[in-house]
């Protein structure tokens, strides 16, 4: 008891038993902001993939066996697929199996509050600057969050943009991206931004030195290891169950025309939309600050926020990459502004009994507040699931075996896969390349009723129909004398082909 904080009051007992530097105002700062992006981010699992990605890591942990053609639907059957996931698929029925849901959700908020304690960790400043900025970005990324593989991306490329600074005074750093793309190439085809970026801070290095802002002899050192670093990073994309093939992956995808018009994430940010007005700000923000700071920004800086910030506008999926590369930025822009009015973030520090009892208590109160957030997302998953799902209806389709095969909502696929595979194969689902443009564009043809839809919906041996009830095709095929509706309710309405 001896080296326990002589600051703490003497009339609460309790604060006696914990070291002051537990309370140390620091430190509870960066775990309440820690604790408020794990809330932020903490959110019912209804991505649409959710499903064939728990159905994948099932068949391969009972199997191991991984996946090189599609089993999940009839209009693709026997194809190719590049499961890029795959490692992905199988920590998270891992999780699943143990845990449940819940566990599915606290784990990504976990990954996703990780990620911006590494942006603050690079934010230059005050703590409270930092802290503002983090939440800032946090915001902006908030939209891409939810249960999915993509947030494991988003850590290992805040990781890597730490690695990368921090390596200008410590190179052995930059050897750790070496098992880490090895670890990403198996995790998501995102590993690609990874080398990216390491080949961004190649050309920025570089510029830096052109333009003046690096000596010859600070950068040469710089140049030489990440050119050996990207050099090796490529050379072990091959490390995973599907070769070489990867290396063109994330181009096909990035270049996908149907994609980029069918879905929301890969499409361009509607800035009338509320959800992406923090990230407008964030453009703006760091727009103003670079006009009017003291600092100027270095050629490496510029170069990465032009590139991810064209990313960002091209697709909605890349905004938390553009915010991971901005905030600390912005931070640095707003200190020098701050420096040169004269401005300091601090105030009359109040004694230290005093210090520790309100730390506790506000560290006490946030974390039963995020204790009851956490449960209340928790017990509301069920709902959550019914209203973005057709669970009703799904479970009508179980009981009363409608003949096959299935024409489905696209965003339901994940979930057929999940709750009715093997019974029933899909007609898509989340994984757009596998299905490829043309597909994608028929499909569309036929849910909305355009053009030629009939000729291409009859092409297919449909038996059954699973769609919102609101969706063109229903209507059609309720004017159509060969069909007939079998179940309907406000999510999901299911039509039956005549004999």
């Amino acid at each position: 008891m001896d080296k326990l904080s002589k600051s703490a009051p003497k009339g609460i007992p309790l604060l006696k038993s914990i070291p002051a530097r537990v309370l140390d105002l620091r430190t509870i700062f960066v775990v309440v902001l820690s604790l408020g992006v794990f809330s932020m981010a903490t959110r019912p699992a209804t991505d649409p993939d959710l499903g064939w990605h728990l159905k994948t890591g099932q068949i391969i942990a009972h199997t191991r066996h991984i996946f090189h053609t599609d089993p999940y639907s009839f209009t693709r059957a026997g194809q190719p697929w590049i499961n890029h996931e795959w490692l992905s698929d199988l920590v998270m029925y891992g999780l699943y199996w143990s845990g449940g849901t819940a566990a599915l959700i606290l784990l990504f908020a976990a990954i996703s509050a990780a990620t911006f304690l590494i942006v603050f960790l690079r934010c230059p400043g005050k703590p409270y600057l930092a802290g503002a900025v983090t939440i800032w970005g946090a915001l902006a990324s908030g939209p891409s969050w939810g249960v999915r593989p993509q947030i494991f991306s988003l850590l290992l490329a805040s990781i890597f943009l730490w690695i990368l600074e921090r390596s200008e005074n410590e190179v052995t750093l930059l050897w750790w991206t070496l098992p880490l793309t090895i670890l990403w190439v198996n995790l998501h085809a995102e590993f690609a931004l990874g080398i990216a970026l390491i080949a961004l801070f190649f050309i920025g290095t570089a510029l830096d030195w052109i333009f003046g802002f690096r000596a010859w002899a600070q950068a040469a050192p710089s140049l030489r290891n990440l050119a050996l670093v990207l050099g090796f990073c490529l050379a072990l994309v091959p490390l995973n169950p599907y070769g070489t093939k990867m290396y063109l992956y994330p181009w096909h995808t990035l270049s996908s025309t149907a994609m980029a018009a069918y879905i929301q994430e890969w499409m361009s940010p509607d800035f009338h939309k509320t959800m992406y007005l923090p990230f407008l700000l964030l453009v703006l923000a760091l727009l103003a600050a670079a006009a009017t700071s003291r600092l100027r920004l270095r050629p490496r800086d510029i170069l990465l926020v032009s590139v991810m910030l064209f990313a960002g506008l091209r697709s909605v999926r890349h905004i938390p990459i553009f915010a991971l590369v901005a905030a600390p930025i912005l931070a640095r822009l707003v200190q020098g502004i701050l420096e040169k009015r004269n401005v300091h973030l601090s105030g009359r520090t109040p004694p230290a009994n005093s210090r520790v009892a309100v730390n506790a208590v506000i560290f006490a109160g946030f974390l039963i507040f995020v204790g009851l957030w956490v449960r209340s997302v928790v017990l509301h998953e069920p709902r959550a699931e019914a209203e973005n799902f057709p669970v009703r209806a799904v479970s009508f389709l179980a009981q009363n075996e409608l003949p096959g095969p299935l024409f489905n909502h696209y965003n339901w696929g994940g979930y057929l896969i999940w709750k009715l595979y093997p019974r029933y194969e899909v007609f898509a689902d989340g994984r757009a390349d596998v299905y490829g443009d043309g597909f994608l564009d028929d499909l569309a043809e036929i849910y909305f009723v355009r053009d030629h839809w009939r000729q291409k919906f009859e092409a297919w041996p449909i038996r059954t129909v699973i769609l919102p009830p609101n969706a063109p095709l229903i209507a059609a095929l309720r004017l159509q004398s060969g069909w007939k509706q079998v179940y309907a309710d406000q999510q999901a309405v299911i039509l039956e082909r005549k004999e």
